[in-house]
């Protein structure tokens, strides 16, 4: 009796083992959910809709201030000129095609004897003096604010035309009194330690929405050696970056071609860049013409911007001014 038992046992358990085997085959495990990647500075302090990063610095308080600063009217003009024979990165190009051309019949319209001309211009708009906006360098396809680089291509967003007016106080930080040379060279970098050396030498402060220039006198090269000037220069580093970021400027911008050091260190190619412009939405100016506030003293100023609004364009040749 007590064999029969065992085996009726073991029957019941062996049948048993059998049903959750055929029901484990006829429901699968499922898979768990692959984890989304997320870095923190995808996400603006300034809000997940947000477009147009540190500019959110800028105030009306800004505006009143900063206009507070001009005594003496004299106005400068911190752009160059910008044509085919200006330095440009890399392979970008413009050439410029007044219309009609020479051949055309330039017989007068009407009895006031009406002609004109309008013009055919083709280029890159990061040619000379010039605004980078937040659209034009990411990290792995992503950019401000977490932007994917598909929705960039797809859309106008981050563009230049959806900036505001940069009008706000500007800082102008002389890097050849701090070095003690002319111009500063290949290999002179700044970062935050000689930048705030800079800054106690001049006695000046940098505030939250202001516009920080800094000179090097290397735009003299753009005419004495412009393979020199478009490849290789003196500039800000990495950590430079983000400190003037952590201060809440606006903008920062050079008289190099690439406001940052080039080359660019061991595997951190355009960093300042991706500091600036993806990470924390500060906007760059390069290519200006700093030479003529230098050679005034001028520490602060009244910074004007106002970028012509070209619909999709991630950069834009500029004619910033500033008053004293």
């Amino acid at each position: 009796m007590m064999l029969l038992k065992r085996v009726a046992v073991a029957a019941i358990l062996s049948c048993a083992s059998e049903s959750a085997i055929a029901q484990q085959a006829a429901s699968p495990v499922q898979p768990s959910a692959p984890t989304t990647h997320s870095e923190p500075w995808w996400n603006s302090k300034y809000g997940e809709a947000d477009t147009i990063g540190a500019l959110n610095n800028l105030s009306e308080k800004g505006v009143r201030d900063a206009a507070k600063l001009v005594k003496t009217g004299k106005v400068y003009a911190l752009a160059v000129p910008t044509g085919p024979d200006t330095p440009a990165y890399g392979r970008r190009t413009i050439s410029i095609e007044r219309t009609p051309g020479p051949g055309a019949d330039f017989t007068p319209n009407g009895s006031q004897r009406v002609t004109s001309f309008d013009e055919k211009v083709t280029t890159s708009m990061g040619i000379g003096t010039q605004i980078d906006g937040l659209a034009h360098l990411g990290v792995d396809h992503h950019y401000y604010n977490g932007i994917e680089g598909k929705d960039i291509a797809g859309s106008y967003k981050l563009d230049i035309a959806s900036i505001p007016p940069i009008v706000t106080r500007g800082v102008l930080v002389d890097m050849t009194k701090q070095y003690k040379k002319p111009m500063l060279e290949v290999g002179d970098n700044y970062g935050k330690a000689e930048i705030e050396a800079a800054l106690k030498a001049q006695k000046i402060t940098i505030r939250k929405g202001d516009v920080v220039l800094f000179h090097t006198n290397w735009i003299e090269k753009a005419t004495s050696d412009k393979e020199l000037y478009r490849t290789r220069e003196p500039g800000l580093t990495e950590d430079g970056a983000q400190y003037l970021a952590d201060l809440g400027v606006v903008a920062v911008g050079s008289d190099t071609i690439a406001l940052e050091a080039l080359p660019s260190p061991p595997g951190k190619t355009f960093i300042v860049h991706q500091t600036l412009l993806a990470k924390n939405g500060v906007h760059i100016f390069e290519t200006l013409d700093t030479r003529a506030l230098a050679k005034d003293g001028a520490k602060e100023f009244l910074f004007v911007l106002g970028a012509p609004r070209i619909q999709g364009t991630v950069q834009m040749v500029i004619n910033p001014v500033a008053i004293r």
